[in-house]
């Protein structure tokens, strides 16, 4: 049979994602997007709390510099629906198994840094402005070419990177990883668990399911992931049963972190989309123009080279690159994950980007964007049936990003160690990811450090002059607030 004649013979679904080009089917890709949605559903609970709040009595809301908050539910409704649109769109534009949703670290800058400074509309009007400056950086090619640029030792140390990275978010997300107290008396920044010791049921319940999901990979069991989550998920709605250890509001250590394992009251819910369009761009008169531009700066830099290092690990995981790192259609992706920037500030739920938790959905088949449309789904439902998808705790899903950590880290091999000018820019990429808890931190030392080695061991000229510019913008990144006092 001709290769002609078996593509005809081909759903108008596997045509159109390349399922069976890539290697995958249509189980598999279902699966993934599952999976994948599965493991950053956390992101519909996190984001309203990082950017919401219940009261503006609370203490510990995050304000605006009026005293205004947004009110959770609202930032609930508006962070599935702009991560549920954009993910639809990563998988039928750009064909990748690349979810995206509102960027964890961004709307920590967003609510800590910007709010107090202006008001809410303001703050995502300038989320909005960032999301149109690297659109424009993504249509004139410079974000491509910036891509393409970075040598393959540093691509694949940006993929163990954040293998790191993620398997330290799973690690702290279920409690096993936790922030030494102040009151502690000592300069060691983390430990096990609670004094030590795991503690808690919730750590527990993840403890057993990441060794049930590691031997369920080892053993090539079909939908491991996936199984693993369901297991721990029942698992945890079984304990709380009988425990009743309660979530943890950020108030009890040895509660659910995020989700809570109990049958919910009402299954169904109606969205509240008043965030969508509440935003103006103000926050050039409400503060210094010099300020604001700054902030927009920083916003971009973030923005612009985490997408790029997630985008870059999770290729190489899917193995959807070419010999030299490169990704099919990747102008594609970087235009759709710069409009979720924009689409974030516009909507109020803060600047989307691609989450490297997609690595789950990889680890368990995902190949094309056919997975993207089921997680983009499953994000449009989650606005209906909020308190569902809640079940799920974040000890049962937090394995899957261990377990991918794990993938990730493999890739390790491929390089050369032995080559110190590559090894010191390569280890500090893979430490500093998940040492500052942040993969644009951890590009901007590899990239750095790399120019710096190359330039002195006179090997200048083998490093391509968007090197050279990236790393001068990364130095200013790193040195923004000293040059921000020094110009105020």
């Amino acid at each position: 049979m001709s290769d002609v004649t078996a593509r005809e013979q081909r759903s108008p679904i596997d045509r159109f994602f390349r399922i069976s080009e890539r290697g995958s089917t249509v189980g598999r890709e279902v699966r993934g997007g599952v999976v994948t949605f599965v493991t950053m559903a956390y992101i519909i609970v996190l984001n309203p709390l990082i950017l919401g709040s219940y009261s503006a009595d609370d203490p510990s809301a995050a304000k605006d510099v009026t005293g205004a908050i947004l009110p959770v539910d609202q930032v609930t409704a508006v962070t599935a629906l702009v991560a549920g649109v954009m993910t639809i769109l990563m998988g039928v534009v750009a064909n990748f198994p690349f979810a995206i949703a509102a960027g964890l670290g961004l709307n920590t800058l967003v609510a800590v840094s910007l709010a107090p400074m202006m008001t809410w509309p303001a703050v995502m009007g300038l989320v909005l402005v960032n999301g149109i400056v690297v659109l424009l950086l993504v249509v004139t090619g410079v974000r491509t070419m910036v891509f393409n640029a970075v040598p393959q030792p540093l691509k694949g140390s940006i993929a163990v990177g954040i293998g790191l990275f993620i398997a330290l978010v799973g690690l702290v997300d279920a409690g096993f990883v936790r922030r030494v107290p102040d009151a502690a008396g000592t300069t060691v920044p983390v430990q096990l668990g609670i004094d030590g010791s795991i503690a808690s049921w919730p750590t527990m319940v993840f403890v057993v399911t990441l060794v049930v999901m590691g031997i369920l990979v080892a053993r090539n069991v079909k939908g491991a992931i996936l199984l693993g989550i369901l297991f721990g998920t029942v698992l945890s709605i079984v304990i709380e049963a009988i425990v009743k250890a309660g979530p943890s509001l950020g108030v009890d250590p040895k509660g659910w972190n995020l989700g809570y394992p109990a049958l919910p009251d009402a299954i169904f819910s109606l969205p509240d989309l008043s965030l969508v369009g509440a935003f103006n761009f103000d926050a050039w008169v409400q503060i210094p123009a010099l300020t604001a531009a700054l902030l927009v700066f920083t916003l971009v830099l973030t923005d612009f080279f985490d997408t790029i290092g997630t985008m870059t690990g999770l290729g190489q995981e899917a193995r959807l690159t070419d010999k030299e790192g490169r990704l099919p259609n990747v102008g594609k992706g970087l235009f759709i994950d710069s409009l979720g920037a924009v689409a974030g500030g516009a909507a109020s739920s803060s600047s989307n980007t691609v989450f490297v938790e997609s690595a789950a959905g990889i680890g368990e088949g995902a190949r094309t964007g056919l997975a993207n449309v089921v997680t983009g789904l499953l994000f449009i439902a989650a606005m209906f049936f909020t308190p569902l998808y809640q079940v799920v705790p974040i000890e049962a899903a937090a394995p899957a990003l261990v377990i991918v950590g794990a993938m990730m880290v493999r890739q390790i091999t491929e390089i050369d160690f032995r080559d110190f000018a590559v090894a010191l820019p390569a280890f500090l990429t893979i430490v500093v990811m998940p040492f500052t808890y942040s993969i644009a931190n951890g590009i901007g030392a590899g990239f750095v450090s790399y120019v710096i080695i190359q330039a002195v061991t006179g090997k200048a000229r083998q490093v391509h002059p968007l090197m050279w510019i990236v790393s001068a913008a990364f130095i200013v990144y790193f040195a923004i607030d000293p040059i921000q006092s020094t110009l105020n």
